[in-house]
């Protein structure tokens, strides 16, 4: 890394881009973070990188052990909850409220077609990371920068929370269509059919989730 880059800077970028490993699902619940191979990987300084740790941390995507270490954070009941509460507030005034012809919906075209593409392949874990894609342009249509990086928080740790699926395809498959059907509202100006289907998609995401943590509970 430069030099000259400020270390709130500095220690911001490194976060995104742990962040963004986190959102492509490679890092995953419980993986043990060594300091002495991320801090080369990314080519920092140990204590930049306990620095961004520490912000991590804050976020609830890591997680510190005394005398252990830090390793990827698993969200809980609470913390799901509360991400589909957010989502529901989000996502769906976004659509409330955007326009067909904004940039961002290209972005989400982008991201459907990548979707696509993955679920031919049966790459489901790409399926999931198109899909984040897919619903931060969402977000983006808002205009917000605020709310955009407060989503991108949210999507790291929705990322963990699906790790406790264990069919990826059941899970993601479906949503490439409402994917589908939701964009083809929004550019069709039905924003509030938009947003309604957006209702009813993270009302099942969610139950879908959380039954999922409680089979993980109960087999712990």
């Amino acid at each position: 890394m430069k030099k000259d880059v400020p270390p709130q800077m500095l220690n911001e970028k490194i976060a995104e881009t742990i962040r963004q490993k986190i959102i492509a699902g490679e890092l995953v619940p419980g993986m043990r973070l060594s300091e002495a191979s991320l801090s080369e990987q990314l080519k920092i300084s140990r204590n930049t990188l306990r620095e961004v740790f520490r912000l991590l941390t804050q976020e609830r995507l890591l997680r510190y052990e005394p005398h252990r270490g830090v390793d990827v954070a698993t969200p809980d009941m609470g913390a799901i909850r509360d991400i589909y509460r957010i989502r529901r507030l989000v996502e769906c005034d976004a659509l409330t409220h955007a326009y067909p012809f904004h940039p961002s919906v290209t972005q989400m075209e982008e991201a459907l077609g990548e979707a696509r593409e993955y679920s031919l392949a049966c790459d489901w874990p790409g399926v999931g990371t198109a899909n984040m894609k897919f619903h931060i342009a969402i977000v983006e249509l808002a205009d917000s920068e605020r709310l955009t990086r407060l989503y991108c928080n949210i999507s790291a740790e929705l990322r963990l929370a699906f790790s406790y699926l264990n069919d990826l395809e059941m899970f993601y498959a479906p949503y490439v269509d409402k994917n589908a059907h939701i964009l083809a509202l929004l550019k069709e100006g039905k924003n509030e059919k938009a947003a309604e289907a957006m209702m009813e998609y993270i009302a099942l995401s969610e139950r879908t989730v959380l039954a999922a943590w409680a089979r993980h509970k109960q087999s712990a």
